[in-house]
């Protein structure tokens, strides 16, 4: 099995991502994967509108006033 690259996930998350120490060793191994996908500009597909509206159906910005 490979180690875990420390070094490199260091100088991408204090170097590029420019995070505080504090919050670089709060991240959990994913969500540092998640942000260098997401700077790759991969790993997340584009949603299409039946999801979205789907989405904040089920997760509203506000509460809908009562009718």
């Amino acid at each position: 099995m490979t180690p875990f690259p420390w070094a490199e996930a260091m100088q991408f998350g204090l170097g590029v991502l420019r995070l505080p120490p504090d919050q670089f060793w709060r991240m959990t191994p994913r969500e540092l994967a998640a942000a260098i996908a997401g700077l790759r500009g991969g790993g997340i597909s584009s949603l299409g509108r039946a999801a979205f509206d789907e989405l904040m159906r089920c997760y509203p910005d506000h509460e809908e006033p009562a009718q």
